[in-house]
C-alpha cells in the first residue's frame, strides 16, 4: 500500500520546466545585453521563444493536475498564497519606478551641474508632456470598465454558478484589454519625447511599458482562462485559475490608475516640483 495517497498535498514528479525556464532566461537577458551593444537580437529571440514553451509547458501540466484532481483544498490555498506573493513582489517592481519618478519630480536635477544647490524643472525643458484628459483618461476608464467585467464574470461564477454571464464577463474583459494595448501603441507614436535622452522619457516608457506589457500578459491569462470556460472547466469551489486571472486584472488596473494619478497628471504639470519648493 506505498503507492496510496493518504494525504492532502500533491508530491510533484521530476520536472525538466524548472532548469529549462532557467537556461532560457539567461540566453533571453545576455541577449538583450548583447542586443543593446548591437549585436543583434537573435540571441534574446531565442532565449525568448525558450521562455514561452517553458511557460506553456508548465501552465499546461499544471491545469492538467487540476483536471484529475490533484489540487485539493490544501493544494489550492498553497497555490494562492504564492500568487499573493507573486502580486506583492510585482507590487514593489512597480515601485522602483514610482520611487525614480518622485525623486526625479520632487527633486529635478539642475541641466548646468549646479544641484543640489539649484534644482532643475520638472518636466524638463523641451518635453512636451501628454493631456492627461484625452487619450490617457480615454485609456482609464476603458481598463476600469475590464477590471469590472472581470468582476462580473467571477460573480457569475461563484455566487450564481452562470457560465453563460462569465463568458461574456471573459469576453468583454478581454476586448477592453486588446483596446486598452492598442491606444497605448497609438499614444507612444505620438509621444513628443523619446526613449533616450531625458530623465521623463526614460521613466514614463519604462513605467508605462512595463505596464503594458502586463496588460498583455493578462488579457492572455483571461483568454486561457476563456477558452477553459468553454471547455467546461472550473466550478464555484474550483476555479483557481480563473480567480488568479482576476487577481492580476485587478492588481493591473491599480497600477494603472497610480501611473494616470501620478505620471500623466501630477507628474506632468509641474505639481511635484513647487510642492518640493
Amino acid at each position: 500500500m506505498a503507492h496510496v495517497k493518504n494525504h492532502d498535498y500533491h508530491i510533484l514528479n521530476p520536472s525538466i520546466w524548472p532548469l529549462l525556464g532557467s537556461v532560457s532566461g539567461f540566453v533571453m537577458l545576455f541577449g538583450a545585453v548583447l542586443w543593446f551593444h548591437d549585436n543583434g537580437p537573435w540571441m534574446f529571440l531565442i532565449g525568448f521563444v525558450g521562455v514561452l514553451y517553458v511557460m506553456f509547458g508548465w501552465w499546461s501540466e499544471v491545469i492538467a493536475e487540476s483536471r484529475v484532481g490533484d489540487h485539493t483544498p490544501v493544494v489550492r490555498i498553497g497555490l494562492k498564497y504564492g500568487f499573493i506573493l507573486f502580486i506583492m513582489s510585482e507590487v514593489m517592481f512597480f515601485a522602483a519606478w514610482f520611487w525614480s519618478f518622485f525623486k526625479h519630480a520632487l527633486y529635478p536635477m539642475d541641466p548646468g551641474g549646479m544641484s543640489p544647490a539649484v534644482d532643475g524643472v520638472w518636466p524638463p525643458v523641451g518635453i512636451e508632456t501628454f493631456d492627461p484628459f484625452h487619450l490617457p483618461l480615454i485609456n482609464t476608464l476603458i481598463l476600469l470598465c475590464s477590471g469590472a467585467a472581470a468582476t462580473w464574470a467571477h460573480h457569475a461564477l461563484v455566487h450564481e454558478n452562470n457560465r453563460e454571464d462569465m463568458k461574456w464577463g471573459l469576453i468583454i474583459a478581454i476586448v477592453l484589454g486588446v483596446i486598452f494595448t492598442i491606444f497605448q501603441a497609438y499614444e507612444y507614436s505620438h509621444a513628443a519625447f523619446g526613449f533616450s535622452g531625458n530623465i521623463y522619457g526614460a521613466n514614463f516608457f519604462m513605467a508605462t511599458g512595463f505596464h503594458g506589457a502586463h496588460v498583455i500578459i493578462g488579457t492572455i491569462f483571461m483568454i486561457v482562462c476563456l477558452f477553459r470556460v468553454y471547455g467546461g472547466e472550473f466550478t464555484p469551489k474550483s476555479h483557481v485559475g480563473f480567480e488568479m486571472a482576476a487577481w492580476y486584472w485587478h492588481f493591473v488596473d491599480v497600477v494603472w490608475v497610480f501611473l494616470y494619478i501620478n505620471v500623466y497628471f501630477w507628474g506632468a504639470s509641474g505639481f511635484g516640483h513647487v510642492a518640493a519648493g
